[in-house]
């Protein structure tokens, strides 16, 4: 084997082109094969080869044999549905393979010396990859280098608590860097690594659990335990009323089974979920788990950070402000300060030019800077001569950064870079003016000089009294300026107005994100919760939190507190967040938001990845999930409520003993018209109601007091025309044009419930409908077609008549039914007036065993 090279300065440089290509030839490569959705393959077989496509087909081939070919139209319905879902799911998968292409994690490699970013199934066994803040350990490997890099496992092992890793010791893909650099060696890759698993989860198109999708399973296992006596029922009751014609048996049988099939919502449920990908893919938005979409549904609190979600990722300097007492004495490391480490009186500032060359090495010295110290880097550059020579990398528990800076004249200073209120004790006259400036909505940090070595003021993150209890020098404050989104108020807006809570939770100053939350004029930004003051007990956490708005100094283990303290209240959470110390709160969400170009670890276990980084796009992605999860509701209502009126006339059959009142013709005709056309365009229909749980109690709640409405008013009609036309074979399609006259009144009457709130297109709709049933009715070669043929006047005005009984009935029942339930909506299935989410940038699951599986 290949050994791992080390230039002279003793850093590994990696493997060479020619290590490459023979790993390659071995098969040492990471190779697994990482897609965002299902394969075409996949896709065709899920579309074609389902149990009810099979029952189906079945049923098909029946009517081919016994004819007429008329009575087969429902199998060219199926081929249709089953073309539209295989073209609507691979336009899906067309967009989620561009934009996984996109939002793919592209690790630092080191190979022949150069550091060059690399797809992640190009690394091979013994590559050097850096690390840096935010990055996804994505094979195992073994420390080579490490400049302060500590590792957070959570992911793997469940410990809170960051791992310092040295030289020599392993790390584990699925973990992640949350402070300082360095570099490894790959020791296992490919499947051997757990990276195989994670990487693959982590980019897949998954249909995994939701509770529309179950919900739809158990509706689609009950009719097949319907199906089952029911088609025994009717053949038996067929042969025995048709006597020797056994296909006119056959084919009323295949008319009474074929029609308990809700075939078209299992269709229209997929074809929904992928014209929204394919509309938020527009909007470079990536979602990396179908139910996601479900779940923005069900939002009820949005928990958004700060920094790179309200504000924009960068920021500009605006003052140094240098503190009485902070000047340098002559000579030497450590510049004994006071015990208390406050200024005394008459004490002078430090000199602005050495003030500027500190700022300008801590900023040099960090070979990964967050985001304040890009920008402190770029107000001040590098001094020649100035040095650091141990480091201590900034992390989001500590919220402070550090260094031993050796200047020209080979002083050793020690200085750390971080949040005024950690780094001073409470009552610190500095902290007074820190807070008059975060009032302002300006970023603060507090610039000190240490009395102890940068190494040794990690460990202070932990003791009592943490780094404000060392002697140190309050020397300046860095004031900083955050860059408001455009879009973020307007966005905030729209959350209001859908009855959707918006939480700041930041690791800011509490006082600095309250400032920054009221400019975009969000409730109760003017109390703003410090997090270290909120209690640790669940409960009390979760009382805290419904009663506040914006909370600041937060860890990120209190985030992760903080989701599950909502979800505890009922709550459907979802969470933004761009950095590494936004990870846990976006793995326990329900739903989880990242930035494009926040780390690497953010994008792989959130849910939904805004490519566009714009905060813009949220409520177009909520506005998306409404308008799926509600429409999908909608069209349930219409396939189940044809499910329980077929069942009933089945039976109603079977035990009266007379001929099944239908051809399939028929019921394909009056199905494609009430249900069939008008499901598809409702599924796409804007409407922005807030899904709620028990989706199958809720839909079936309308559609068994519908269905039963629907099925005894036909049966009633087809009995009365059988004893007005006398009930001979001559007469069974003037009895059969009765019942089916009955049957599309009130099937339509249905749909014209499902559709409210009326608007111009669903008015027309309607119409349209209606206008092809008539068209039937008075077109000689359709009617004999579908052989539907209304014989004198009498029985077609009873039909009428009994019709709108029935729909007095249906009215009754959608008022009466939510007055006794009152967890269902006034009106079912919103009757929200739709509205389009914010023009500036141009709308689930708990926390339990059934939740999808993360990362």
């Amino acid at each position: 084997m290949t050994q791992t090279r080390v230039d002279t300065a003793g850093e590994v440089r990696g493997l060479t082109a020619a290590d490459v290509a023979d790993r390659v030839s071995r098969g040492q490569v990471n190779d697994v094969p990482v897609r965002s959705s299902r394969s075409t393959a996949e896709i065709v077989r899920a579309n074609v080869f389902t149990l009810f496509n099979g029952i189906i087909g079945t049923l098909f081939a029946i009517i081919l044999v016994v004819g007429p070919i008329q009575d087969g139209l429902f199998g060219f319905v199926i081929i249709a549905n089953a073309l539209i879902g295989i073209v609507q799911e691979l336009r899906a998968k067309r967009t989620l393979d561009n934009l996984a292409v996109i939002g793919e994690a592209r690790p630092v490699v080191r190979r022949d010396g150069e550091a060059r970013p690399i797809p992640t199934g190009s690394i091979v066994l013994d590559d050097v990859i850096e690390l840096s803040s935010g990055s996804k350990v994505v094979v195992d490997g073994v420390v080579n280098e490490a400049d302060g890099l500590e590792v957070d496992e959570s992911l793997l092992t469940g410990e809170a608590d960051p791992v310092v890793k040295r030289p020599g010791d392993p790390v584990m893909s699925g973990s992640f860097v949350v402070a300082g650099s360095g570099a490894f060696t790959a020791t296992r890759v490919g499947r051997e690594a757990y990276a195989a698993q994670l990487a693959e989860e982590a980019s897949r198109f998954t249909l995994v659990h939701s509770e529309l999708r179950s919900g739809i399973s158990r509706i689609l296992k009950f009719c097949v335990m319907l199906m089952i006596p029911a088609a025994i029922g009717l053949i038996i009751s067929q042969l025995l009323v048709e006597g020797a014609d056994t296909f006119e048996a056959i084919r009323r049988m295949v008319a009474g089974i074929v029609v308990m099939v809700p075939e078209g919502l299992v269709l229209l449920t997929s074809m929904a979920f992928a014209i929204g990908v394919i509309r938020l893919g527009r909007q470079q938005c990536l979602v990396q788990e179908l139910p996601a979409i479900e779940g923005l549904a069900r939002v009820s609190v949005v928990c958004l950070d700060k920094t790179g979600t309200l504000t924009e990722g960068g920021m500009d300097v605006r003052e140094v402000r240098p503190l009485p007492g902070g000047a340098l004495a002559s000579g030497t490391e450590g510049d004994a300060p006071a015990p208390d480490g406050r200024a005394g009186p008459g004490e002078d500032v430090i000199d602005g030019a050495h003030l500027r060359h500190v700022l300008g090495a801590l900023g040099a010295g960090d070979r990964h800077p967050n985001a304040s110290l890009r920008a402190i880097a770029q107000a001040h550059p590098a001094p020649e001569g100035w040095r650091a020579v141990a480091g201590l990398p900034f992390s989001s528990a500590r919220k402070y950064s550090g260094a031993t800076l050796v200047e020209p004249d080979g002083t050793r200073r020690t200085w750390l870079l971080g949040a005024p209120d950690v780094l001073l004790p409470p009552d610190h006259p500095v902290l007074r003016e820190a807070d008059r400036l975060n009032s302002q909505g300006l970023r603060v940090l507090l610039l000190t000089r240490s009395g102890l070595p940068a190494d040794r003021m990690a460990a202070l993150a932990d003791t009592e009294g943490g780094p404000a209890a060392a002697p140190s020098v309050p020397t300046a404050l860095v004031v900083l300026e955050q860059r408001l989104r455009p879009e973020a108020a307007d966005t905030l807006r729209y959350f209001a107005e859908q009855d959707i809570d918006a939480k700041v939770i930041s690791g800011d100053n509490a006082v600095s994100v309250g400032a920054v939350a009221a400019e975009l004029d969000l409730p109760n930004a003017d109390r703003p919760v410090d997090a270290r003051s909120l209690p640790d007990d669940p409960a009390g956490m979760a009382e805290a939190l419904e009663k506040g708005t914006v909370y600041g100094r937060v860890t990120p283990q209190q985030k992760r507190e903080m989701v599950a303290a909502l979800q505890s209240r009922g709550h459907d959470v979802a969470m933004t967040g761009d950095g590494v110390n936004d990870v846990l709160a976006l793995k326990d969400a329900d739903i989880g938001v990242a930035m494009g170009s926040g780390s690497e670890a953010t994008r792989a276990v959130a849910q939904i990845v805004l490519l566009n980084n714009s905060f813009a796009t949220l409520p177009s992605v909520v506005a998306e999930g409404r308008r799926v999860i509600g429409n999908i509701e909608r069209i349930a209502s219409l396939f189940l409520t044809k499910t329980v009126y077929s069942v009933f006339m089945a039976f109603a059959v079977i035990i009266s003993q007379v001929p099944y009142p239908f051809l399939p013709r028929h019921l394909t005709l009056i199905s494609a018209l009430t249900i069939g056309v008008p499901a598809f365009f409702l599924a796409l229909a804007p409407n922005r109601e807030r899904a709620r749980p028990h989706f199958v109690r809720r839909v079936l709640r309308f559609s068994v007091p519908f269905g039963l409405i629907t099925g005894v008013s036909t049966f009633s009609v087809y009995l009365l025309a059988r004893a007005h036309y006398g009930a001979t074979e001559a007469t069974l399609e003037a009895e059969t044009s009765a019942a089916s006259l009955t049957l599309f009144l009130i099937a339509l009457w249905v749909l014209s419930i499902i559709a409210r709130p009326y608007t111009w297109w669903r008015v027309c709709l309607l119409a349209v409908m209606a206008g092809g049933f008539l068209t039937v009715l008075v077109t000689p070669w359709l009617q004999e077609v579908f052989a539907l043929n209304l014989v004198g006047l009498t029985m077609p005005w009873v039909a009428v008549g009994v019709a709108g009984v029935a729909v007095l009935g249906l009215e009754a029942a959608w008022r009466i039914i939510p007055r006794y339930w009152p967890d269902l909506p006034e009106k079912p299935h919103g009757a929200a007036v739709p509205v389009e989410p914010p023009r500036h940038g141009r709308p689930a699951s708990r926390r339990d065993g059934n939740r999808p599986h993360r990362r």
